[in-house]
């Protein structure tokens, strides 16, 4: 045992050398001083500008020349002397002139008109055609000694107004994104204002204001420290980084950011949109032309709709008028029933209640949707990318007890339970938390001994130090814990060159894994003087503290690529912490630092391109806010429809990117402002519910999108044929009263029973056109025939002794009240009908309906054959039928329903076949062009020439910051946070130097 007053020195004395030897030992033992390899930043020395500092006048190119100005590293007082201000802080009247020049201290917010918003949502293609209908109804259809068409302008202004209505209670219910982002600013900051403290209003703050905060407190505005002590800041919100951060004299702050340590003073360097956090609020919202996935959807099928809808209406125009000789009146009331019969006008409004509906279902789940179209594009999700800290991690600092690397005779547990003696258990910094909180009582920190002295952690030492009694003893006993070289300088009583070699190994390991190596050393004092020496540290142990995965993490993985969605991982912490967190996980740790999104692929690597890179990568480390909003850009640009959860305000520009964006519990309130779907339970399993929820929520959309556009099909086809063959002039209103009764059944397909798909969904509307095409050219068939068989022949009549308003003997009057009453009821009927076939894989009675669908259903063929047999409407040429027509024509639509199932097996077996067949190859040809990286694409990523004209009206988070004006992209790197902390305060220079001060001598 060394002597009990040794001094504490690198290695241990050797009393049996010559001083030849000591002499020959020395020298390589001061060469061999060792540099542990540690997981840290580095740190760079600073610098003056080389400018006249007197005129301010640096141009834009002057603050990229480090001949003149190394914004990496310049000093503080040059950061005073560009701002024109000092440590005294600003007086009163200088800081009402500056508020003027640089505005609040808060992000500002576009309001809009309500009355507008209420009336932007008539305005796409499908509106416009209805608006031209009613305004045919209305103005048009004036002369030949009629009036207007009342009737069916009000009933057309009726759907239009449901439409907008239910669509701007949606969008008005939704959250602000930039009042979010506001929200999490600071509320209150204390300032020196004519050289006294006091408290202001956050937002009242300006460039060259002083500000002082302290631990707990919110840092209000970007600024560089004029003094700080013992200062560890938490921008995890911001940058990801999973460890506070310590700040020292002439460091950067940014806004939003917490102190976990110390105090400090500042020079505000920005405010409010110039910030840091500012610039990210910025990027939520660019690219406006972004349009909504589900609005490209709408306007192709849309398109499908008027193609169809204006090839008949023309041939109508051309056919009926020159060959027919139809008056104008009669002509424009066939081209009305085209036009009101074929646009599917509920479509947008049917769809909207399906997503809300969906929304409540999902939100049982525990996830709260504020954008209700995500629903529909969270069902077709091919990526998701997913934030680490907080996300994948708990963010909480953990001791791995699995790893503690031990040196002597003690356990792991003894090491443990020491190094938290070594530990506050007051007002505690995240590593003294985590070594305590790793112990299974917190309370054995100071359980059984007597605290007589503790050092807490300085930037000096780089370590803290208890001396304690053991009560269970009497002995006195010391230990500490820091940085392994600090520690290992103490060590003087087991300190070998196999010890040290142990130790260096697996400090390397642990650094190249990102895992931060905390040293823990202990020795005794065989006196009772605590501030004595003791009998010399020895080296007990290495513990490794990490963030931990969420519990439930792995799992959630594993079930979402399961689902066939692949998850990678982007984060702002380091590129060692980011592959042993991707190891641990599952996800793998083929991943790179953000740099690459620069720089490119390496040359020689087998990637062509970046976004080769990008498609391959399990994950991305280091990045900043327009980093992971760039991989979200690309990811979209490869065809795919990504999800990006996270939680903190750096997060926010992915999460509006995004065509889903996701916040998890315990977001902050900018993450939560910015992201689509919100969860209110710890971890991402309800991701996976959400997930299989949307998809169940799409087959309900794409079932009734197949059921409009047959509809569409059946109409015009049918009315036009019928037109043509025998003049037959259908009632306008009649159509309208199909499309009401239609809709308000369709409606209940919102909590219709199916099943998910176990892949992502996605919108083949080339199948969804082709089956539309075969199910209406079917029902045309159905009431073309019908018309036939009644006008041609007098079947009906003699079997079963039914009459038309016509005398029997005589033609068929081909614009029989009556036989419109038949026509009416035989469509209205196997229309419905439709959707049972449209929503079923099989045969339609294998799979049950819901309820509500049944019982709409009923109650629509109640009400359709109430009016055929009482409706004596003369102002739209209907008069009621007997119950002999009404059971003729229930007798008719069941014999032609049953075949439709087979019309779908025939289809599958044969077109639907092709279309997939053709898919397949066209994605394995694109897969071997690109050198063999598949590039999955979602089958809707053609956009039709118009969709913009649907824009996307609840993506309310991309018009939030059109206002704030400083949209740039933050362009730094981790190391460079200083360097953009050093333009910010030369931009606010120049600014000032355009406004000086008018109190200036």
């Amino acid at each position: 045992m060394s002597d009990p007053v040794a001094e504490k020195e690198a290695g241990p004395p050797a009393p049996t050398e010559s001083p030849e030897e000591s002499t020959t030992d020395a020298v390589p033992a001061e060469k061999k001083k060792r540099e542990y390899k540690e997981f840290t930043h580095e740190q760079e020395a600073v610098t003056h500008a080389n400018v006249d500092m007197s005129q301010i006048e640096l141009r834009a190119e002057d603050l990229y020349d480090k001949e003149k100005v190394d914004l990496e590293t310049i000093v503080i007082d040059d950061v005073f002397t560009l701002l024109q201000c000092n440590d005294q802080g600003l007086t009163d009247a200088e800081a009402k002139r500056r508020f003027e020049i640089f505005g609040p201290n808060k992000l500002e917010q576009e309001e809009q008109n309500a009355f507008l918003q209420f009336l932007s949502f008539m305005w796409n293609p499908l509106s416009w055609v209805m608006e031209g209908a009613a305004l045919v109804a209305i103005v048009l259809s004036n002369g030949e000694g009629m009036p207007p068409d009342w009737e069916d302008f009000l009933g057309i202004v009726l759907l239009l107004f449901c439409n907008s209505a239910i669509g701007f209670y949606e969008e008005r219910g939704a959250g602000n994104a930039v009042k979010a982002l506001m929200d999490s600013l600071a509320p209150k900051a204390r300032c020196r204002r004519d050289g006294k403290w006091m408290e202001i209003e956050s937002a009242e703050l300006v460039p060259g204001d002083m500000v002082a905060f302290k631990i707990g407190d919110v840092v209000p505005g970007d600024c560089r420290l004029t003094e700080a002590i013992s200062v560890s800041i938490d921008q995890a919100a911001l940058t990801g980084e999973s460890l506070p951060q310590s700040k020292k004299l002439g460091d950067q702050c940014f806004s939003g950011s917490t102190c976990k340590q110390g105090e400090a003073e500042g020079v505000v360097i920005s405010t409010g949109g110039n910030t840091f956090f500012g610039r990210a609020a910025s990027l939520v919202g660019q690219d406006d032309d972004s349009t909504g996935h589900l609005q490209k959807i709408l306007a192709q099928i849309g398109a499908f709709c008027l193609v169809s809808i204006g090839f008949f209406v023309l041939a109508e125009i051309l056919v009926l008028y020159p060959a027919y000789h139809y008056t104008y009146r009669r002509g424009l009331n066939d081209i009305l029933v085209l036009l009101i019969g074929g646009i599917p006008i509920a479509m947008p409004t049917v769809l909207s209640v399906t997503l809300a509906v969906g929304a409540q279902q999902l939100a049982k789940h525990k996830a709260i949707v504020t954008r209700i179209t995500a629903i529909e594009e969270l069902a077709g999700v091919t990526i998701l990318c997913s934030d680490k800290t907080g996300t994948l991690t708990t963010n909480k600092l953990t001791i791995d007890k699995g790893l503690v690397k031990c040196y002597s005779s003690f356990t792991p547990q003894d090491v443990i339970l020491l190094s938290a003696y070594a530990s506050r258990v007051e007002n505690q910094d995240a590593i003294d938390g985590c070594v305590v909180g790793s112990l299974d009582d917190p309370k054995k920190a100071r359980e059984g001994i007597t605290l007589l002295d503790f050092k807490p952690f300085n930037p000096v030492d780089k370590r803290t130090e208890i001396t304690y009694r053991e009560e269970s003893s009497g002995k006195l006993k010391r230990v500490t814990k820091g940085m392994t070289g600090s520690v290992i300088e103490l060590c003087t009583r087991n300190k070998t060159e196999e010890l040290e070699n142990r130790l260096e190994a697996d400090v390397e390991d642990f650094a190249r894994r990102g895992l931060r190596a905390l040293a823990v050393a202990y020795e005794e004092l065989d006196h009772d003087d605590h501030e004595g020496e003791g009998n010399g540290f020895e080296l007990i142990g290495l513990l490794t503290i990490f963030d931990p995965p969420r519990d439930d993490t792995k799992q959630t993985i594993d079930d979402a690529m399961a689902l066939g969605v692949k998850v990678k991982m982007v984060t702002g912490d380091q590129l060692a912490i980011a592959k042993e967190t991707g190891r641990r996980l599952g996800l793998g740790d083929h991943m790179y630092h953000a740099k690459v999104l620069k720089e490119g692929p390496a040359p020689g690597s087998k990637y062509q391109n970046l976004d080769e890179v990008i498609l391959d990568a399990d994950g991305f480390a280091g990045v900043f806010p327009e980093h992971k909003y760039e991989i979200v850009k690309r990811l979209q640009g490869l065809g795919h429809l990504c999800a990006m959860t996270g939680d903190g305000a750096n997060d926010a520009p992915a999460l509006s990117r995004a065509n889903v964006g996701i916040a998890v519990e315990g977001a902050t309130d900018a993450a939560r402002g910015a992201a689509d779907i919100v969860l209110t339970e710890p971890g991402l399993s309800t991701i996976v519910h959400a997930i299989r929820g949307s998809r169940i929520i799409f087959q309900r959309m794409r079932n009734y999108s197949i059921y409009a556009c047959a509809v569409t099909i059946r109409i015009v086809v049918c009315f036009a044929i019928l037109a043509f063959a025998y003049n037959f002039d259908f009632p306008p209103f009649m159509v309208l009263i199909i499309a009401l009764l239609n809709d308000g059944t369709i409606m209940t397909l919102s909590v219709d029973r199916v099943l998910p798909s176990s892949t992502p969904d996605s919108w083949d509307l080339a199948e969804i056109f082709s089956f539309a095409v075969a199910y209406g050219l079917y029902l045309t068939a159905s009431t073309v025939i019908l018309v036939v068989v009644i006008i041609e022949t007098t079947f009906f009549q003699d079997k079963f002794g039914v009459n038309l308003s016509t005398p029997r003997g005589q033609p068929v009057d081909h614009n029989d009240f009556q036989l419109h009453s038949i026509i009416y009821l035989q469509v209205a009927i196997i229309s419905q009908a439709l959707i049972f076939v449209t929503r079923s894989h099989s045969f339609f009675f294998m799979e049950r309906p819901s309820y509500a669908l049944l019982f709409a259903f009923a109650l629509a063929q109640v009400v359709s054959s109430i009016i055929a047999a009482y409706a004596d409407w003369g102002f739209t040429d209907l008069h009621s039928i007997s119950a002999g027509w009404i059971g003729i024509v229930w007798v008719w639509n069941i014999v032609w329903f049953i075949p439709l199932d087979w019309i779908k097996f025939a289809m599958k077996a044969t077109v639907i076949k092709k279309l997939r067949a053709r898919h397949t190859a066209a994605q394995l040809a694109e897969a071997s062009s690109t050198g063999g990286v598949p590039l999955t694409r979602t089958q809707s990523r053609a956009a039709s020439l118009h969709e913009s004209l649907y824009s996307n009206r609840v993506s309310f988070i991309r018009r939030a910051a059109r206002k704030v004006g400083l949209g740039g992209k933050i362009h730094v790197k981790p190391d460079e946070l200083r360097r953009f902390s050093s333009i910010q305060a030369a931009q606010t220079g120049q600014t000032l130097a355009r406004n000086p001060s008018r109190t200036a001598a």
